[in-house]
């Protein structure tokens, strides 16, 4: 299952698109006394906002029968079932944190609280199967 944020992608994504087309469009319609070098750095700094844009519209959880992928703005984290604890969003939090076998927490940004009830199912959903898969298995003592 992947689950990704929607508002937070709309957002990134439309804004993405809309600032360089923009520049696109100011490019072309620049008056003739603007060289070519300057309109290729407008558009070149369009596609630079976008990029950043994007880092903002790409996180996702994805979840697999094997593994946990955890893709934030800059980072990805594989893990493994047994390696998450538990999974949790505070009141007032932005996005759920998990809580690792090694003692630390990471910030699982696929899901965002901006998107109210599908954030909340979309955490059941993600704990459901955490409990599921992530718990170590009783052995047989019979």
């Amino acid at each position: 299952m992947t689950w990704r944020p929607r508002a937070m992608r709309w957002v990134a994504y439309g804004l993405a698109v809309l600032i360089v087309a923009t520049m696109g469009v100011l490019s072309a319609t620049l008056p003739p006394d603007w060289r070519l070098q300057d309109r290729v750095m407008l558009f070149g700094l369009g596609l630079v906002i976008a990029a950043v844009l994007h880092l903002l519209g790409r996180p996702r959880l994805v979840a697999t029968r094997h593994n946990v992928t955890i893709v934030n703005s800059i980072r990805t984290h594989v893990l493994a079932w047994p390696e998450i604890i538990d999974a949790q969003m505070r009141e007032g939090e932005p996005w759920p944190s998990v809580d690792l076998s090694d003692g630390s927490t990471l910030a699982v940004m696929g899901i965002q609280s901006a998107d109210g009830e599908l954030a909340r199912r979309q955490l059941r959903d993600f704990r459901a199967l955490l409990h599921e898969r992530g718990e170590g298995r009783e052995p047989d003592r019979g």
